[in-house]
């Protein structure tokens, strides 16, 4: 018969950073704390013309211009590696370290999806649009980028499943 030594129990530590892990997850988007603009003229929130963009809305004219979904995907290998590191942490017992790739996992996906809005989502904007950036003082062309607002309110949450 042989015998068993345990020199140092990391049982509850592993079992915490376990939970760290599976008992949350990481959300990209516009989170309802983040939704007002800073016009207060504005009728629409940041959530709200984020949804309209992603989707269109061909009862007012506005084409679908995707953003969000495309760009977490552009960005899934860079967010995997991140998850597959908080995986590995939690399965040694190092909940900092969990909680540090889970974090560099949503500011992947938050930068990937800025990103996308920065590189001009088709189709263009109508010379209807742009004139009326014109009249309000605007030079820019590029669809979704208009204040800026709609891209910066874009961020991640971690938040218990």
């Amino acid at each position: 018969m042989s015998a068993v030594t345990i020199k140092q129990d990391n049982v509850a530590a592993l079992l915490k950073s376990l939970h760290a892990l599976t008992g949350r997850e990481v959300l990209v988007g516009i989170p309802s704390t983040e939704t007002d603009r800073k016009d207060k003229g504005d009728p629409m929130d940041n959530a709200t013309l984020g949804y309209i963009h992603e989707f269109g809305a061909p009862a007012a004219g506005i084409p679908a211009r995707p953003f969000l979904i495309p760009g977490v995907e552009e960005g899934r290998d860079a967010i995997n590696k991140q998850l597959r590191a908080a995986t590995e942490a939690g399965v040694t017992g190092n909940v900092n370290e969990v909680d540090r790739r889970l974090h560099a996992a949503g500011l992947v996906a938050q930068n990937a999806v800025r990103a996308r809005i920065n590189s001009g989502i088709e189709p263009e904007l109508s010379p209807l649009t742009i004139a009326a950036r014109k009249r309000r003082g605007r030079k820019g062309d590029k669809p979704l980028i208009d204040t800026g607002q709609l891209r910066n309110a874009i961020t991640y949450v971690i938040r218990k499943k």
